[in-house]
Parts: structure tokens; sequence; C-alpha cells
């Protein structure tokens, strides 16, 4: 794999650790700033938010932006922003700034997910996508726990500070070993991108996201009391729970490339329908500790090994902004975020359980599978091979597999 992956991979670890760690400092925020609990949640509110503006937004402004130096040019968008939350005097100030940190998590993913494919050779596509991803999964392993020992330790403001050193890591990484890229042929500015990013297949696409996601993001919001309550472990206990979480993961990302090269759409049917499953056994498992254990981790891998097929799916499918299409694909996994957590939060108001999250969950992943199979039969006749994602914007097409119909380059931007 190119060294290229490395510093995307350093990128996507330090966005990944930022996103998920002010879930654990939301008590220290709110005592040193002097609001409560729920209203530092907020802050979590503000980064989502800054994805799901940014991601469209900064993608199609910066279309004809020569990748490398999108790039870095977002990854400095990003570590300002931390910084900002670091030096935050005040609450006010401190939501702006997580804003400001959002706004280019999407385009940074969209535009490293095309560079990514484009960096290897065909049929190698999807394992060099997953590999940018198993940046953000290892955030959640080690950069997350870390992260939120440092803020207890030190303050919250030395965990933002921290995450903008390694922004700069990141920069410094992507300007040494990105090659340089041409933006890709022209797409007709917004309105091409936008007329690209309307293909039936890719709306699809992003709705199989938002309802797959929110099945997880259902069950994960309330994970840490689910084991505390209804498992019985200790709250000192939870952060390991979480761990385990994050290593499924990244097992999950690890094995989503190679199945995602060999086959796109059955690694997509095979993991949200083991998704479905999981979730509903979960409400069962978690009356044992080890089987608790066990279905965390199964979450977590069956969860994550969709991200790569869905991330090359509207790739494909929107041809000529794949890199537009590829961060409305993180947009949808924050709607999916805010939507599960929604969801599961109602069900327990209704006074149904803590595991019952991950019933409602469980009927997500399973409208989610029922829209990806809707797709793919909506899409038969109509496609050639979709394991493939021709993103290299070369102006060459890539070999096509014996008795696949010829098509033209996507293009880069």
């Amino acid at each position: 794999m190119p060294l290229a992956l490395l510093a995307l991979a350093i990128s996507a670890f330090g966005i990944g650790t930022t996103e998920f760690v002010m879930m654990g400092l939301l008590p220290d925020v709110a005592d040193a700033l002097g609001t409560s609990v729920p209203t530092a949640g907020y802050l979590v509110s503000a980064y989502a938010l800054g994805v799901v503006i940014g991601a469209p937004l900064l993608t199609a402004l910066g279309s004809r932006v020569p990748r490398k130096r999108m790039l870095v040019a977002l990854m400095a968008v990003f570590t300002v922003g931390n910084l900002a939350s670091a030096l935050a005097p005040n609450f006010g100030l401190l939501v702006a700034g997580r804003l400001l940190a959002g706004l280019p998590h999407g385009a940074f993913f969209g535009v490293g997910a095309v560079v990514a494919a484009r960096l290897v050779r065909e049929g190698r596509q999807a394992r060099a996508v997953a590999t940018m991803f198993l940046g953000l999964t290892i955030a959640n392993i080690v950069g997350v726990p870390a992260a939120t020992l440092l803020g207890q330790r030190l303050g919250w403001r030395a965990t933002f500070l921290v995450v903008a050193a390694i922004g700069l890591v990141a920069m410094a990484a992507l300007a040494r070993l990105v090659p340089p890229l041409p933006a890709g042929p022209d797409t007709g500015g917004l309105r091409g991108e936008l007329r690209a990013l309307g293909d039936r297949q890719v709306l699809l696409g992003l709705l199989t996201t938002v309802f797959g996601f929110a099945g997880i993001f259902a069950v994960y919001s309330y994970l840490a009391s689910a084991m505390t309550e209804v498992t019985g472990f200790s709250a000192g206990a939870v952060p390991v729970v979480l761990a385990l979480f994050g290593i499924g993961m990244t097992l999950g990302a690890l094995a989503a490339g190679p199945l995602t090269d060999r086959a796109l759409r059955p690694t997509l049917y095979g993991s949200l329908g083991a998704l479905a499953v999981v979730l509903a056994v979960f409400p069962f498992a978690a009356h044992l500790k080890w089987a608790a254990l066990v279905t965390v981790v199964l979450i977590g891998a069956v969860g994550f090994l969709t991200t790569t097929p869905l991330q090359m799916l509207v790739m494909d499918k929107a041809r000529r902004a794949p890199t537009l299409a590829a961060a409305a694909n993180q947009s949808a996994f924050n709607l999916a975020n805010a939507g599960g957590a929604w969801i599961g939060g109602l069900v327990l108001a209704a006074g149904w359980g803590w595991t019952s999250p991950a019933a409602a969950g469980a009927v997500l992943a399973a409208a989610g599978l029922a829209v990806a199979l809707l797709a793919g039969l909506l899409d038969r006749g109509s496609r050639d091979d979709t394991t493939r994602i021709v993103a290299r914007g070369d102006g060459e097409p890539a070999a096509a597999p014996a008795g696949a119909v010829s098509r033209p380059p996507a293009s880069g931007s």
C-alpha cells in the first residue's frame, strides 16, 4: 500500500478522536464552564451539524482545487477548529469551535476516499479506502480513551490542544506523502456536482447509510447505561466495553476492504443482515456478561463492515461527482448518529427498558437492508460490475472485467 494512505489514516485518526472524545468529556466541560451536562451535549450536536453542512458545501466549492492542496486545506480548518476549542473562553465560543472543527470532516473523507482509490491499482480500491477509515476505528480504541484520560487529568483544553497537534502532524504527512493529483475533468461546477449527486442509486445508497447506521447508534448511544443497569458491570468497566466495541469496529474495517473488492453488494447485504440479527440478539445477551461482551464486539464488527461498501457504492454510482457523493455519505452517517440516538431515547422514554434501543436498532438495520435490496433490484440489467470503482480521474478508463460494460472514467473531483 502507498505511504500516502498512512497520511490519510493519521488524519482520520485525529478526526475520529475529536469527534467522539467530547462524549467522555461532557461532565468536565460542563463543570468548568458552569453549565449542565445536557446543555454541554450541544457540543456533540454542533460538531455533527458542522459535518452535515460542511460535507457538501466545502466539497462542491473545492471541486476544482487539486486534491492534495484540498486535503491539506481541510486539515488546516480542522486544526484551527480544535485550537479555537482549546482556547474558547466561554461556552458559546466553544460551540463555535466545535462547529468549525466539524465542517471539514465529511469533505475530507470524501476527497480522501477518491484519492485513496486513485493511489492503487484496479481491484484494490476498496482496500485502500478501508485503510483510510482504519484510522477512524483505531481512534476509538486508542485515541478517544487516551484523550479522555488526558482531559480528566490535565483539563479538557489539553485534549483539544493535543488533537490540534495531531492535525499539524497530519498536514505535514499529507504535504509530504500524497502525490500531486489534479482536481479532475470539469464537472460543471456546483450544479454539475449536485446533478450527479441526484442519481437514484446514490440517493438510495445514502438512505441505506442513514437507516443502517441509525441502528448502530441507537444502541451505542446508551450502551454504557445498558452495561451497568442490565449486565451488571461497574462504571469503571465501561471504558473497557467501549474499547471492545472499537476493536470490533477495527476488525470490521479490516475485513471490509477485501470483501468489497471481491463482491460489493453481497458484502453490503450480508453486513446489514448480520447487523439486524446481532442487534435483535443483544437484549437477550445483555443479561450475561460474557455474552454481552461478545455481542458488543460483533455489533462493532458487522456495523463497520458496512462502511466501505456503502462508500464505494455511492462513489461508483455518482461517477461524475464521486467526491461529493462520498462526502454526502459522511453527512448521512452523522444524520444516522443523531437519528439513532433520538429513536433510542424515544423507546427508553416509553419505558421499554435499557435494552430496547437495540431492538429499535434491529428494525432500523432491517430497513436499511430493505432499501439496499430495492436498490440492487432497480440496478439490475443496467449496471456493470459495481464491485469496482473507477475513480482514477486520469483520463484513462480502467480495464473492465470480462463481460462488463465499458464506461467512462470518473472525475476525481
